[in-house]
Order: C-alpha cells, then sequence, then structure tokens
C-alpha cells in the first residue's frame, strides 16, 4: 500500500505559524492581519478544489475585516487572526446550512454567541467549514488532506480539513459522539473538545442538548486552549500552556480495545512508553464492566433527543434528509422516555465513579479512534469518543504519528471533570515529548 501523502506542507513563510505566532507577530508590529488572511486564502485557492473545506468563502469580506482590523490596537489574543466556522453555527453575514439541503442559502439574523465573541474581540470569520448533515455521521464533500481517497473524519470534517491543510490555523467545530476528536485525529491535528457547556451555545443547532458541545481545531495545545479560554473567561496566560513535571497518567484501553486496529493498538502502546521515559507515571485503569454499556447509552440518549431536536425537518422535509439519519431519527423515536431516563441515571452513575477515580491521575490517555481514515464512503466510527463525550469529561486528540497505512493517529487525553486549565498545561507537557522538544 502506498504511504506517500497528497499534503504538501508549507514550509516557512507566514502559513507555518501558529495562531500564537502569528498572534505575537501581529502584536510586534511584525505581520498584519491582511498578509495573513491573504496567505490563507491563497492557499485555499490553490488547495480547496482538492480537498472542499469550505461550504462558504467570499476572500472580500474576509480581506475588508482584517484590514479595519490593521487599523486598529490589538483588542486580544485573537486580535486579526482567521478563524473557520462550522456550518452548523450561525453567522449573520453568511449562509448557514447546517450541511443539509434543507437550510441552503439559510441566512440567520444573529451571530451565534461564540462568532459574535470572536468578532468583539477581534478575531477574522475567514468562512464557514463543512459539516455533514446537521453534525451527524452521512459524509459531505470534504477530502482527507493527507490522502484524497480518504475521510477527513466528521462532523467537523471542514474544520480539520482546513486546519490540516495550512488553509486556517483556528476552526470551530462541535462534537455530540466524536466529532471533535475523530477528525483530528485522521487529519493530524490537535482536536480539543472542551468539557460540557465551557464556550457558549446559543446559536448552535442542537441535536442533543444534553452532549452538543462546541470545540476547537488547532495545530498546537496552546492555540486550542487559547481560542476557548478567551471564549469562556478562563484565566489564563503563557504559563498555563508551560510544560510543567511529568503528570500521573492512567492508560486506558477502554472496553472497546479489541475495535482499535494493531496501529492505533501499537501507537497508543508506544505513546505510553514515551511518557514513561520521558518521567510520567502511566498505570493502567480498570473500568468497572458497567462502563461496558456506556456506548449504547451514549446512542440512546442522544438518539432520543435527535428525535425532538429534528422534529420540523422530519416532518416538514421528510425528503431531504438522508436514509442514514432518517433510521437514525426513527430509532430515536422509539426510545422511551423511562429508557431515556434510565440512560441519564447511568450517565450520572459513571460520571460519580469517574470523579473518585481521577484524583489519582492528572491525564487519561485512550485511543482517538479505531484506526487511521477510511476511505471517503462514511466517516469512521465514533467508538472512542461516544464514552468521555456522556461523561462530559474535557478531552483532546494530540497527533503521534503515521499508521501501517501512512495517515495520522491520535492519543485522546482527557482529564477530570472542570479540570479544562489542568488539561492545557498536562497536553501542552505530552506535546511536548511527542514532539521531541
Amino acid at each position: 500500500m502506498s504511504v506517500t501523502s497528497d499534503l504538501t506542507v508549507p514550509q516557512g513563510g507566514i502559513l507555518s505559524l501558529s495562531a500564537t505566532q502569528a498572534s505575537a507577530a501581529i502584536h510586534a508590529g511584525e505581520l498584519t492581519s491582511e498578509d495573513l488572511v491573504s496567505a490563507c486564502l491563497d492557499r485555499i485557492a490553490l488547495r480547496e478544489d482538492a480537498v472542499q473545506a469550505w461550504a462558504w468563502i467570499d476572500p472580500d469580506a474576509a480581506l475588508a475585516q482584517a484590514r479595519a482590523l490593521d487599523r486598529e490596537r490589538p483588542r486580544s489574543w485573537l486580535h486579526g487572526i482567521p478563524v473557520g466556522i462550522k456550518d452548523v453555527i450561525d453567522t449573520c453575514d453568511m449562509p448557514t446550512g447546517y450541511g443539509s439541503p434543507i437550510y441552503q442559502g439559510h441566512r440567520p439574523v444573529a451571530d451565534a454567541a461564540c462568532v459574535a465573541q470572536i468578532r468583539e474581540l477581534g478575531g477574522v470569520i475567514l468562512g464557514k467549514t463543512v459539516s455533514t448533515e446537521f453534525a451527524t455521521r452521512h459524509p459531505n464533500k470534504t477530502r482527507n488532506p493527507h490522502r484524497l481517497t480518504q475521510t477527513p473524519g466528521g462532523s467537523s470534517s471542514g474544520s480539520g480539513a482546513a486546519v490540516a491543510d495550512f488553509m486556517v490555523p483556528l476552526a470551530l467545530g462541535t462534537q455530540t459522539s466524536s466529532s471533535v476528536i475523530r477528525p483530528a485525529a485522521y487529519c493530524g491535528v490537535v482536536g480539543y473538545k472542551p468539557g460540557f457547556g465551557l464556550i457558549n451555545r446559543a446559536g448552535l443547532k442542537f441535536l442533543a442538548e444534553s452532549l452538543d458541545t462546541i470545540g476547537v481545531l488547532s495545530r498546537t495545545v496552546t492555540d486550542a486552549g487559547m481560542l476557548a479560554a478567551l471564549l469562556s473567561g478562563l484565566p489564563v496566560e503563557a504559563a498555563t500552556f508551560r510544560a510543567g513535571k511529568a503528570p500521573r497518567i492512567g492508560l486506558c484501553r477502554t472496553p472497546w480495545w479489541s475495535e482499535a486496529s494493531p496501529s492505533v493498538q501499537q501507537s497508543l502502546m508506544q505513546c505510553a512508553e514515551r511518557f514513561r521515559a520521558a518521567g510520567a507515571t502511566v498505570g493502567e485503569i480498570e473500568l468497572p464492566s458497567e462502563f461496558a454499556e456506556l456506548n449504547e447509552v451514549q446512542i440512546r440518549l442522544s438518539s432520543y433527543e435527535f428525535f425532538r431536536a429534528l422534529t420540523y425537518e422530519r416532518t416538514r422535509h421528510p425528503a431531504k434528509i438522508s436514509d442514514s439519519l432518517t433510521r437514525r431519527i426513527a430509532a430515536g423515536g422509539q426510545v422511551t422516555r423511562e429508557s431515556y431516563e434510565a440512560a441519564v441515571v447511568t450517565m450520572k452513575r459513571c460520571q460519580h465513579w469517574m470523579s473518585g477515580v481521577m484524583p489519582g491521575y492528572e491525564l487519561l490517555m485512550a485511543p482517538s479512534a479505531p484506526s487511521e481514515a477510511p476511505d471517503i464512503s462514511g466517516t469512521g466510527e465514533p467508538t472512542f469518543g461516544l464514552m468521555w463525550t456522556l461523561l462530559q469529561m474535557p478531552c483532546m486528540t494530540l497527533p503521534c504519528g503515521l499508521g501501517q497505512a501512512g495517515l495520522p493517529v491520535g492519543v485522546q487525553l482527557i482529564s477530570s471533570c472542570g479540570n479544562d486549565l489542568g488539561l492545557y498545561r498536562d497536553a501542552a507537557w505530552a506535546e511536548s515529548v511527542l514532539s521531541g522538544r
């Protein structure tokens, strides 16, 4: 099997800068937002026909934002930095289609809260990145930039691909099952699913109100954490992301370890050895037998909420919903309230067990996805994101090399509920180990 990549990585120059590096250059007067946005637009013009990461892009509008910001004093770390917005998050001046033909050309009357905040902080809304249908599993047009025959994952497919292809340094995604973590792993970037509700969700097209979480895709831990911290009000500074002492890590194979490919299993164990060699204490964590039910519990809970959240669409426009989503909606209609409430009880019981275990660890580590990116006929399996999303724990996936097929593999790092700041610190340590810095 070929292990060549379709992705040509820019060497040096503006596009190679992380958002943090670009921010420092803008604040120092060494870089303009217009130059940065222009470089991103040139990259999009070069690669978009192949990668198809964008649902909407208006170069003139993006440049106008950048030029206006260059005439101001910097408002924040984000000033002048372009950001891609997943197309299930409302924007008042760009179409928001939710990945569905039902909403083709739809123009929301207001920005989502997170988009309005990005504008307020001086960020440039570069465009709308492709989402799968209503952020579910039916694939859209985007290709994996590392190999165009493979999926970038879902549902934050455009955000993952755009960041990986150096079209934009930052993008928002959303996660209900594994929709930030899996695309990040497949595309070889950082994916951060914050603790539940950390980033305000007003203006997000809801699927599952108990699970939907706005997250960030980026190329560094610092970039992901800084954007989330600005949007949520978390107190961060440069020292927040400075790798400190080696953490205590719980290696969690999860009940679905047998579903991970040999490449993924080998990669996770190699990461554990690298962390040990760098001074971390890495011990295996065994989950109670009840945790083996959690993927089914997540599916039951989310399906119940899908059925209700998409009532307008399924009753008024059923012919415009994909067959796969139609089946999932129908399944949700069969979940009784009693069964739903039982799922919530199980979720809370397992959250309580986990809260008792986590004081013994700064991080847990687990697979990000069952395999390297499969072909574009689907978006891959959410197996290794379902449980952590259900438990509402903050998670971050980091690229940790290539698998047997020559495509990226990620390691998922998980912290305790409410400990996003700790995740930033310890993920920065892990990033420094994996990158050899």
